[in-house]
């Protein structure tokens, strides 16, 4: 049938013109007898209404049947109907050809109702007939071929071309909607797409791959084959077409440029263009960014990329510059890495060269040769180094005085090396001379100030006043640092400088350096000083042997001999000294278990006079340690208690036997490591666990037992049990951590009192100790969650009548005790009352 009960609208099946209007009479006698529910769907008054129709269905379709109300005998159909819309005089509209979305997509009817005389009665009333599309039509590629072209190392995902396709189809229906998609890429390198399509719009990009792998000098274009799906692609009855797209890949242009030389000071207007940056595409946003913060950054980029700098450069104070230029797009995101401009600048020679210092001092020895080097005269140029602007000549223009004759020096024009140029130099004829150098590079000239001073050569040894010192004696015990003797040598050389200062040495009799001499450098005494501690023990007499020298070296053919040695005898006498101990500290570590009279350690002390030591123990406050008098050995003498002290520290004093009776102390640490000797117990009173009375429930306590002992890094672990197998009918004991357990009631029939439940606590120790304890639990009314007892039933609470009863007795006491007071102070009224008056007339007022 042509014509669908279950929808408003038609559906339409194919059928002959005949067969429709057999159907359509069938149906219009089967709606006028089936009643209006049926009637009201397919026909109906006439009024505004809205139909969609499928296109592209069999001609002779029934579309609705109007009614006519009186005088109307006749239908009338105007408006869009392009000769497909007809109306029969009863009313029935219906069309004769098939319709086509993509010729006309709404139609838009009047239909009016008729007289007999043909006069309108109602209308025209508007019918809009909506053709519903079909997938009917396939897309079409604008394009039978697109050419494009792309830079390398372009942005990946931002499109570089577009294919279009179109489809006749509603766009708003999927018989519209297309989806693009990449099925070649030729060449294919390692199976690996460089180019991607969005399947909605159409747009190539690089893929990531792509836009780090394309290079035009490996391969210079690629060819893909694009395809379009209507149906959004999701239909295997969806149509398709396809097309050819040839890409040329370009080199990239987004390319650090070549190193940059800008003159120093140039005088030239600024800004000025001095490189160029380029993105591959236009409309990219350039910026710089300097490598290293500084005050000032004199570069700036344009819109196009090109690079200028603002403003006149210095080398010396700057002599290159690195940062970085960046390419961003219209959103802010970097198009590629940064590209590195390095600018170097280029010197000009535009600074004098400049004295190393106001004067230049040399000094050089008299009867030196001629051509002795006297030093090396160095100025300096800020600009650039090993270039032409920075080169200097130096030349010696003037000599005061010019005695004993002009000339007497020389200096090398480019290293600056000073000689002795024309004779030997006497420090009798001018112990200085004053000389004027000139020191030029290309374009400027500078004058320094040169001396140079005479010195003395070491041509005298020093002497020693006396050859022997005699003989000192000391005691060993002479504090570091004393002086304890002056010995004076003299050098003929000109004073105060290194051809006459004096130094001494010990050569003889010091081989540990307890002694050392310090001259004074205006006198050259020597002072020997004791630089480490004197010791009888190890040698008694010094035979010392002194040697003066001068830190010149001598000139040749000259040498020291005995006049610049002298001697003396140190005696070093015994002082008595307390014993030694080889170690300040001991330490021992012991089982706290240690059987009494066990060895737990050692000392040792030496006496310096060699007499015999006697050992004994000091603070030994717990009289757990012994020592051994004679050899230092020590050990337990009674049981020793890690929890009571885990570090035990005594004091070992070492007293020498005879002489003087000297001592000293030293330190013994004994550590004691734990044994498990501890059995648990409750960590607190738990007098105040209670549960409310009468139990409504059954109810719990939680409490927490520990262990004295030393616990594991995991921390006690303890078991928990009930010790009666009698009360476990009422009670039960759970384990909720190593530390704490849970004590619960098995049922609610407890009495108003308090219950002693024994628990049995066992430890984790080698081997495991056990103890079983008492954990009262109060049974009690209770009152804002807190227990409340009766005073009543507490026990060691009196009674009112035992209450009454202490309070008469105390009362009672008290008025005996001051009866006795009242009689006392009428008996000695009187002598007390002197006694006051004398004692308040012969003691001062106090503060």
């Amino acid at each position: 049938m042509g014509l669908n009960p279950s929808q408003p609208g038609v559906s339409v099946q194919k059928t002959t013109m005949m067969q429709a209007q057999l159907n359509c009479l069938c149906l219009l006698m089967l709606y006028l007898t089936t009643g209006y529910s049926q009637e009201r769907k397919f026909s109906g008054p006439l009024e505004p209404m809205t139909f969609s129709i499928f296109e592209g269905q069999e001609a002779s379709q029934v579309i609705f049947q109007f009614k006519a109300k009186p005088p109307a005998v006749n239908f009338k159909l105007t408006g869009e109907t392009d000769g497909i819309f007809q109306i029969q005089s009863d009313g029935l509209l219906y069309h004769n050809k098939a319709l086509d979305r993509e010729t006309r997509a709404v139609h838009r009817l009047q239909v009016s109702t008729l007289d007999a005389q043909g006069a309108t009665v109602e209308g025209p009333v508007p019918i809009t007939i909506e053709v519903k599309d079909i997938n009917d039509n396939r897309p079409m590629f604008l394009q039978q071929k697109y050419e494009g072209s792309v830079r390398q190392n372009s942005r990946p995902g931002k499109p570089f071309m577009y294919v279009n396709a179109t489809d006749p189809d509603d766009p708003a229906t999927p018989n519209g909607q297309l989806l693009y998609e990449i099925v070649i890429q030729l060449p294919m390198i390692n199976n690996i797409m460089y180019f991607q399509i969005n399947n909605k719009t159409g747009g190539i990009s690089l893929t990531v791959d792509g836009s780090r792998e394309l290079d035009p000098s490996k391969n210079p274009s690629y060819s893909l084959v694009v395809s379009v799906k209507d149906m959004g692609g999701q239909n295997e009855n969806s149509f398709s077409d396809s097309t050819s797209v040839d890409i040329i890949v370009n080199e990239n242009i987004w390319k650090a440029p070549e190193p940059v030389e800008i003159v120093e000071n140039s005088t030239d207007p600024h800004p000025i263009k001095i490189t160029q940056v380029q993105w591959n595409e236009p409309g990219a946003r350039y910026s710089l960014t300097g490598k290293e913060k500084g005050p000032k950054f004199p570069f700036s980029i344009d819109e196009e990329g090109g690079i200028y700098v603002t403003q006149p450069l210095d080398r010396e104070e700057k002599d290159s510059y690195v940062f970085y230029a960046t390419a961003m797009d219209e959103g802010g995101r970097l198009l590629s890495v940064p590209l590195e401009i390095r600018v170097k600048v280029k010197d000009i020679n535009d600074n004098p060269p400049t004295c190393p210092s106001a004067v230049t001092v040399f000094e050089v020895q008299e009867n030196e040769i001629i051509g002795s080097n006297i030093g090396t005269f160095i100025a300096h140029d800020e600009d650039e180094e090993n270039t032409v602007n920075s080169i200097l000549g130096y030349r010696i223009v003037d000599q005061i005085p010019k005695f004993p004759k002009e000339g007497l020096f020389l200096v090398q024009t480019y290293s600056g090396v000073f000689q002795l140029a024309a004779q030997s130099l006497k420090k009798q004829d001018t112990p200085q001379y004053n000389l004027t150098v000139e020191v030029a590079d290309k374009d400027f000239k500078t004058l320094c100030d040169v001396q140079i001073h005479v010195i003395d050569i070491n041509d005298q040894i020093p002497i020693f006043e006396k050859s022997d010192y005699g003989i000192l004696t000391l005691a060993e015990d002479t504090a570091v640092g004393s002086t304890i003797l002056t010995i004076q040598a003299t050098d003929a050389d000109e004073p105060f400088t290194g051809s006459s200062k004096i130094l001494y040495r010990i050569i003889q009799g010091d081989s540990d350096g307890q002694l050392g001499v310090d001259t004074d450098p205006q006198t050259n005494a020597g002072y020997v000083i004791i630089k480490k501690p004197l010791d009888f023990e190890t040698a008694a007499i010094h035979d010392i042997v002194f040697q003066a020298e001068n830190p010149e070296p001598l000139v040749y053919g000259v040498n020291y001999n005995t006049s610049s040695s002298a001697t003396f005898k140190l005696i070093v006498t015994d002082v008595n000294e307390a014993p030694v101990f080889s170690q300040r500290i001991y330490q021992a570590k012991v089982r706290e278990d240690v059987a009494v009279g066990t060895k737990v350690g050692n000392v040792t002390a030496r006496d310096p006079e060699n007499l015999d030591i006697s050992y004994s123990l000091r603070d030994d406050r717990r009289g757990w340690l012994k020592i051994d008098p004679v050899t230092g050995q020590i050990s337990t003498r009674a049981p020793v208690d890690r929890e009571a002290e885990s570090m035990y520290v005594v004091h070992v004093v070492a007293t020498e036997i005879g002489g003087s009776h000297l001592s000293s102390i030293a330190s013994f640490h004994l550590t004691l490591s734990d044994v498990n000797d501890n059995p648990p117990r409750l960590a607190k009173d738990d007098a105040g666990l209670f549960l409310c009375h009468p139990l409504q429930t059954t109810g719990s306590v939680i409490f927490e037992a520990t262990d004295d002992d030393q616990q594991s890094f995991l921390g006690p672990q303890f078991t928990f049990s009930l010790d009666s197998e009698f009360l476990q009918s009422n009670w039960e004991v759970s384990k909720i951590n190593g530390t704490h357990a849970r004590l619960a009631t098995k049922h609610t029939n407890f009495e108003e009192r308090v219950y002693n439940v024994p628990i049995r606590i066992k430890d984790g120790g080698r081997p495991p100790l056990e103890r079983v304890v008492s954990l009262p639990v109060t049974f009690c009314k209770c009152v804002d969650g807190s227990c409340f007892l009766p005073a009543g039933h507490h026990s060691g609470m009196p009674t009112v009548g035992m209450a009454v009863g202490i309070l008469l007795t105390t009362f009672l006491v008290i008025g005996i005790i001051l009866a006795v007071v009242f009689i006392r102070i009428k008996k000695n009224g009187g002598k007390d009352n002197v006694e006051s008056a004398q004692a308040s007339e012969a003691q001062p007022l106090k503060n």
